[in-house]
């Protein structure tokens, strides 16, 4: 997964023979230029990544509603989500959080479900839970859907001994105390779980720590994870940085063996304010372009971790893990305001389709990203409520983006018209490439509030045809999928662009995202 040091270079060279000049308009008119370039980056499937923590309705009355329910379901686990998911594709799934993470002790959430203690839920919204969703529910549930899990463990109010135990629980396939442990609880085969974070934002939640005392004790728990299989694929996740605390990702990069760490991670949310969230569903304008510039600066957070990265691993060996990002709202009026439910609207595909972008982009580092939260929780790509499931546009924008997932990256260059709103400016497009079995796809966003804006995309050295297209896009920047109407914003087939002379244009509508194939 290593990238040539030239990359870059080589990137600029390309894109400098196509486009000359490219210089930023005052006309809402786009141009990119797309080319490939040797030893470009592997697009990661895992940066389509998801989140499951024990927050809300994520797990109960979300994911899992039990064996006895009415609603139809495998092992407790709703068979709508699960077909949803498969065909979403999901590569990985974080569990159990979060904040929960580091109160979470697993051996509570194993054996009989009759026997499993209660706890209480002191992060979100202080309910007590019975522990019927465990290490075998989550595992067994990622089997059937064909994902990876990517287990978050207990650093902050655990021990060493507690975490490496549940690394042999389903890890070691030999005969240990915590392998018996795991037959004796009816399963034989150890499922080779590789993605550990070791501890949940250090800087918070996860112990209020100073980034030099966490890397001494990420040492420590690094040390005593091991490859029970030898298949040295063991992925190690150091809790990462604060959006914007590079001092953060300094300390971690300085003082921690590279032996000892394959991955350092992420959180940044996209808001209107942080203390002053707003409404999902009933926002302006400005309140739009607030959370829009957040969702932008993930280009600035992604980039200058990765310079402070290069500095201390110029192989881009470690990779960088955004396992926390999405929109953050105001809870939906008469829920729980620990629950963290919102509707998910146009804005959310906006900064989806973003988000997504930029990760393409940056693939040389990013190699791995989770969506918050899968069901019911900030970011949702499916909402429930009773036995009614619906897909949100969120979804519909991963889903289309998924034609990216571990295909070769046709880097861009891009000169976006800018979306203007009082004394601020945005770029109003966004694009990603990616080529994969013989099939070219581009995905485009349009941020803008109320204008539509016309794309020259420079294809040239490319010789593609049989173009088309598909689009997600609504009357207004508010609408969203509800209960009663769970199709209002799906993909629609496209077809306002022309391709002519190797320069496809398209005029993109405001507030859209569109996604390509040509072959």
């Amino acid at each position: 997964m290593n990238k040539s040091p030239k990359y870059t270079s080589l990137l600029l060279v390309v894109l400098m023979t196509i486009v000359p000049v490219l210089s930023v308009s005052a006309q809402q008119k786009a141009a990119i230029a797309i080319a490939k370039i040797d030893n470009a980056p592997i697009i990661s499937k895992h940066i389509y990544g998801h989140f499951s923590e024990h927050l809300g309705r994520c797990i109960y009355d979300g994911f899992y509603v039990g064996e006895k329910s009415t609603i139809p379901n495998t092992n407790g686990v709703r068979n709508d989500i699960i077909a949803a998911l498969k065909e979403l594709g999901i590569p990985n799934l974080r569990w159990p959080g979060g904040c929960f993470a580091d109160t979470y002790h697993w051996k509570d959430g194993i054996g009989p479900k009759s026997e499993r203690p209660t706890m209480v839920n002191q992060w979100w919204g202080g309910v007590t839970e019975d522990n019927s969703f465990g290490t075998h529910d989550f595992l067994d549930l990622c089997e059937i859907l064909g994902t990876e899990p990517y287990l978050a463990a207990n650093v902050g109010s655990g021990t060493v001994k507690e975490f490496t135990d549940w690394v042999a629980y389903v890890n070691h396939s030999g005969k240990s105390p915590m392998s018996e442990l795991r037959k004796k609880n009816n399963r034989d085969k150890a499922w080779g779980v590789k993605f550990w974070g070791v501890g949940n934002e250090m800087w918070g939640c996860g112990g209020n720590m100073t980034p030099e005392f966490y890397a001494n004790l990420f040492k420590q728990y690094s040390t005593f994870m091991t490859d029970w299989d030898n298949s040295g694929k063991m992925f190690r996740i150091a809790s990462g940085a604060n959006v914007a605390d590079y001092h953060w990702t300094e300390v971690l990069m300085r003082d921690i063996p590279k032996n000892l760490i394959e991955g350092v991670a992420l959180h940044s949310y996209s808001f209107v304010a942080w203390d002053h969230k707003g409404s999902s569903t009933k926002f302006n304008e400005e309140q739009y372009f607030s959370t829009m510039k957040t969702a932008l600066k993930m280009e600035e957070l992604v980039t200058k971790h990765t310079e402070i990265m290069d500095k201390y691993d110029p192989e881009k060996k470690i990779a960088l893990i955004v396992d926390e990002w999405g929109g953050w709202y105001d809870v939906e009026e008469g829920t729980n305001p620990g629950f963290l439910y919102q509707q998910n609207t146009m804005r959310d595909a906006m900064i989806a389709g973003t988000t997504l972008n930029i990760f393409n982009n940056h693939s040389d580092r990013v190699r791995m990203a989770n969506l918050a939260q899968t069901v019911n929780v900030l970011q949702a790509v499916i909402l429930t409520k009773g036995d009614k499931m619906l897909l949100t546009p969120t979804y519909h924008v991963m889903h289309l983006y998924k034609v990216h997932q571990d295909a070769t990256l046709l880097p861009v260059k891009i000169d976006s018209p800018l979306y203007k709103f009082g004394n601020e400016t945005l770029p109003a497009i966004s694009a990603s490439a990616s080529a994969k079995d013989g099939k070219t796809h581009i995905s485009l966003v349009n941020i803008h509030a109320t204008e539509k804006i016309t794309t020259d995309i420079n294809l040239e050295t490319l010789k593609l045809n049989n173009f088309s297209a598909q689009i997600i896009t609504s009357a207004k920047l508010q609408d969203y999928n509800s209960f009663e109407n769970p199709n209002a914003i799906t993909p629609k087939p496209f077809k306002d662009f022309k391709y002519k002379n190797g320069i496809l244009t398209v005029t993109i509508p405001p507030f859209s995202v569109i996604v390509f194939e040509a072959q």
